[in-house]
């Protein structure tokens, strides 16, 4: 059999694809339009129905409910946060800690509302394994180890080799670091449950509703203007296609394989019974986990960024980068060389200058917007949405200030990419980097990081 390639997600050939919802059938007002049908859009949609159960609320989707990444993840709910040691330096130390601290509760959070919800999404918290397999990636995860202890987070462990092998046998792995905050989840079936709940609510959703424009109260499409004293913008990755907003956030691809089902001899060879998400120390990192039918589902970057902000074409990737997972895969676990590719497929997330996730209402316009998670937004966009939820509800008087409105990623302001040629350039130039620098430090015996690598961090604003 041959690798499917495309068709949005291995998640949605598995799942199926959602029942269609009706566009929006002309001009319309609400007290909330929400303009993304993701994780963001649907977390925040449900956070401020179940805190103000009068609201009329709207969600515009352009496609249709977890269309973009929440649909095509690697499913990692973790308590990862982009940009919190750039927080730390502008805001202090003890802030980045409480930001830290809401992203480890809000791995429980998200759990929480599923077994509430009940929305089988094949949840499982084995926590997050992050592996190191040459002498400069075990520097490197020490040093991380090191820093993750002293944002709080007390009950992660280090482990040598061996004790990394009792738990997933990556070959060539020299050590690893684990914390129980992390979960492996189905995203889709995550983010069809909670557009399901959402509407249970009352929420109304449209689908095949894309908006060409965000303004002051306003939400335009095609099929007509929805009019709203609260507008949030909740669409990451696909942020560029917007009027005004092309050099918001970038567009930053990535790209899954998806292995056929293993044989119970395979996972014996493995390992893996604690069903971690497993991660890498390598600048060009990985992700993986192990699925709730017995497969690899293992992504990373392919061909990072398409000229002038463009996306995919409902997943489809390239041959080339299907190859380079499937070599990532067999590095990890040789005795899997034979094992077929079932699925294979691709998509963006949002990554703003400075690497920084943001939170934002702007009480003058009523616009709002939360993003830029760089991939770590399964969890993160239920922070986000939380907090979108306390910010209306303070600007709108029905409470005051709140701890998560206080967290130092709200209201941050970052500026906007560079134009094109200059973007495309900076960005295929820093991947570039980051894989010869991985290669030289698979090859050789020291513990320093590469320079290449290092000066690329620096000059990405990484």
């Amino acid at each position: 059999m041959s690798t499917v390639n495309g068709g949005i997600s291995f998640w949605y050939a598995q799942d199926g694809a959602p029942d269609p919802r009706e566009p929006l059938p002309g001009d319309t007002t609400a007290d909330v339009c929400i303009v993304g049908g993701g994780y963001t859009g649907l977390w925040t949609a449900y956070y401020l129905k179940k805190a103000v159960p009068f609201l009329n609320i709207t969600v515009l989707e352009a496609k249709f409910c977890g269309y973009g990444a929440s649909g095509r993840n690697g499913g990692w709910l973790y308590n990862g946060i982009a940009g919190r040691d750039r927080y730390a330096k502008l805001h202090g130390h003890e802030a980045a800690v409480r930001l830290q601290q809401a992203m480890n509760a809000t791995v429980t959070e998200v759990l929480d509302v599923c077994e509430t919800e009940k929305i089988e999404a094949d949840q499982h918290r084995g926590g997050v394994l992050e592996v190191a397999l040459s002498p400069a990636q075990l520097a490197r995860l020490k040093d991380f180890h090191a820093v993750e202890i002293a944002f709080g987070e007390t009950d992660r462990e280090m482990y040598g080799a061996r004790e990394t092998s009792a738990r997933i046998r990556v070959t060539g792995a020299v050590g690893s670091s684990w914390t129980p905050h992390g979960a492996r989840l189905h995203p889709v079936k995550l983010v069809k449950g909670l557009a399901a709940a959402v509407e249970a609510l009352g929420v109304t959703i449209h689908e095949s509703t894309p908006v060409t424009e965000i303004k002051p109260k306003h939400a335009v499409t095609p099929y007509g203007t929805v009019r709203a004293p609260y507008v949030l913008r909740c669409t990451e990755g696909f942020t560029a296609s917007l009027a005004g907003q092309r050099r918001t956030w970038l567009p930053m691809n990535s790209s899954m394989i998806a292995t056929e089902p293993l044989t119970d001899a395979q996972w014996e060879s493995i390992g893996w019974d604690g069903r971690e998400t497993l991660g890498d120390m390598a600048h060009a990192y990985m992700y993986a986990q192990r699925t709730a039918d017995g497969r690899i589902a293992l992504g990373g970057r392919g061909v990072p960024y398409r000229f002038g902000s463009k996306t995919d074409n409902d997943g489809r990737t390239q041959p080339a980068t299907i190859e380079a997972l499937r070599e990532i895969l067999v590095r990890f676990f040789p005795q899997l060389a034979g094992v077929r590719v079932d699925h294979a497929w691709s998509g963006v997330l949002g990554v703003p200058r400075d690497w920084c996730a943001t939170v934002t209402l702007d009480r003058s316009t009523g616009l709002g917007w939360a993003g830029g998670y760089v991939g770590s937004g399964v969890a993160t966009a239920n922070l986000a949405a939380r907090t979108l939820r306390d910010l209306i509800q303070q600007d709108s008087g029905q409470s005051g200030p709140t701890d998560l409105t206080a967290l130092p990623w709200v209201n941050h302001k970052v500026r906007k990419w560079e134009p094109e040629p200059l973007r495309w350039l900076g960005v295929q130039t820093m991947y570039a980097a980051f894989r010869g620098a991985d290669r030289r430090e698979a090859t050789g015996h020291t513990a320093t990081t590469d320079r290449v690598a290092v000066l690329a961090n620096r000059l990405s604003g990484r």
